[in-house]
């Protein structure tokens, strides 16, 4: 008889070094359907699609995988690929520097006789394919790198299909998207799922599960706690079942003593690397108080991130300015004379600018550091250890070695250590640049929680979030940047709406005469 499902997982268990990453972990999806997949960061999404695509072979695991019925024994990628299982993973899988088409049919290219690749060929069935996913507009001779993340995504997706995907796995595939990419995204899914195809949607934006999902399946420490119907859940029901506890106040905000100006950058003004006539800030100045977080907000490309990035002095272009602490300018040439002046930053991109991936956790954490262990050129290592198991009990940050490779980790237990790592120097000032992109809510509240923690023993914060609801339930004042300029800094009162910050971000401060 024929299983109304296409996909099921029984029972999968997955132990790495005898840590348990899956412990009887089930799944089920129909053809056409798509399952929102949810569970904190170190939950065992990611593994369990790992276990699913075969990246960890039949035998490596435990449980059974019934794919129309009868049992999968996939041993490869490949096997795996051949019956319809593909997956996108969160950091996009293409060659900059090939064209559309030859990313799309990369280890499948066409051949002509005398088996050569038939470029023509290739590039009209590439055309087709994007044709019919709406994506017509990209030409499929150029280089991917001519177009921006979104279209990109929308590239890996069309790989994706022309390996012929009957269930097709998206892993957080709208972490780098903006707004209307990700509409772009969410509705070539809702073809996807019209033509028949499966999908399991990961992310941490549960409004998008809410939007794309018929079924949802939520997995916590590796356990498997449920699915029900998406029509038949609430955000805080999901919430709920992730972290089993109850957050309905997602931002714990805490009153918390704020004091004098420690702080000030005055007239910081960065260059486009490329167009050195182009502004990207625009003589921006302002001041920072003892123990006062302050949300930095504006629209994706306002210059928010080149500010601060001037001011830990890793912008990578011309820039100009002065930072003040106490009273007193500062040099901030390089991120190493920053920290030494007690300002630390965490990147927005953490995998790029903020660990060091085949590196084991305890020590990315003490790099920052790493001169506080050393006598005579060598490491006392009990010291650093002694520091890096405190450093990973206060941040609660899920690792089964200090010494496995913060690779292995999830995003979330990633950023944790990337900010761990910028707390051992102690820094009067904290950036914090998008700390919770590619998070989950419980780890959002642990590092809100943090941060409060710091700020109530004297720290001060500057945060950057594209998020305004993260910026109006954490920040005491806030900056507004649109196009390079400071256009608003307000005081987070009862009078402060999404709407009056928005407004500020799009309203030039200077008109043309």
């Amino acid at each position: 008889m024929m299983s109304e499902y296409l996909l099921e997982m029984r029972g999968i268990t997955k132990d790495f070094s005898g840590v348990k990453a899956l412990d009887g972990i089930d799944l089920r999806v129909r053809p056409g359907e798509c399952v929102g997949l949810c569970g904190e960061n170190g939950a065992g999404k990611s593994t369990m699609m790992k276990v699913l695509s075969a990246v960890y072979p039949y035998g490596t695991w435990g449980g059974t995988i019934l794919w129309e019925g009868r049992e999968l024994r996939c041993a490869s990628i490949r096997e795996s690929e051949d019956v319809g299982i593909v997956i996108i993973h969160q950091e996009l899988m293409l060659i900059p520097q090939l064209s559309v088409a030859e990313n799309i049919f990369l280890g499948r290219e066409p051949r002509a006789l005398g088996g050569l690749i038939d470029f023509d060929r290739m590039i009209i069935e590439a055309s087709k394919l994007l044709a019919g996913l709406r994506m017509g507009h990209i030409n499929v001779a150029m280089p991917v790198s001519n177009y921006a993340g979104g279209e990109q995504q929308l590239i890996e997706i069309a790989k994706a299909l022309s390996k012929n995907a009957r269930l097709l796995i998206l892993d957080e595939p709208t972490s780098s998207l903006t707004k209307s990419e990700t509409a772009i995204l969410l509705r070539l899914v809702q073809d996807l799922k019209a033509r028949g195809t499966a999908c399991v949607y990961i992310s941490h934006k549960l409004e998008e599960i809410e939007e794309i999902a018929d079924t949802v399946t939520v997995i916590r420490d590796g356990r498997y706690i449920g699915d029900a119907p998406m029509r038949d859940m609430t955000t805080g029901d999901i919430i709920r079942m992730m972290v089993g506890r109850d957050m309905s106040n997602l931002f714990p905000r805490e009153e918390h003593p704020i004091g004098e100006v420690v702080f000030e950058a005055i007239g910081i003004t960065c260059l486009d690397p490329e167009n050195r006539e182009r502004r990207r800030v625009d003589n921006v100045s302002f001041s920072l108080r003892k123990g006062e977080i302050l949300g930095v907000a504006g629209l994706v490309g306002a210059g928010r991130t080149e500010m601060v990035s001037a001011l830990f002095g890793a912008y990578r272009g011309p820039h100009s300015g002065e930072v003040r602490l106490d009273g007193k300018r500062i040099s901030v040439r390089t991120p190493q004379e920053a920290v030494r002046q007690g300002l630390c930053m965490v990147p927005e991109d953490r995998k790029a600018h903020g660990i060091v991936p085949g590196l084991g956790v305890g020590y990315n954490i003490t790099l920052s550091v790493l001169g506080d262990f050393t006598t005579a050129g060598l490491i006392d290592e009990n010291r650093e250890f002694s520091v890096i198991g405190e450093a990973i009990r206060r941040l609660r940050i899920k690792t089964a070695s200090p010494v496995l490779p913060i690779s292995n980790l999830s995003g979330g237990n990633q950023q944790k250590a990337v900010i761990s790592k910028m707390l051992e120097p102690r820094p009067r000032v904290l950036i914090l640049d998008e700390p919770t992109r590619g998070v989950d809510v419980g780890a959002k509240y642990e590092i809100y929680r943090l941060m409060f923690a710091l700020v109530r023993d004297g720290m001060s914060i500057i945060m950057v979030s594209s998020e305004l609801p993260e910026v109006m339930g954490i920040s005491d004042r806030v900056l507004v940047i649109g196009e390079g300029e400071l256009r608003g800094d307000f005081i987070n009162d009862d009078t402060l709406t999404q709407e009056r910050i928005l407004t500020a971000a799009i309203t030039p401060t200077r008109r043309a005469a």
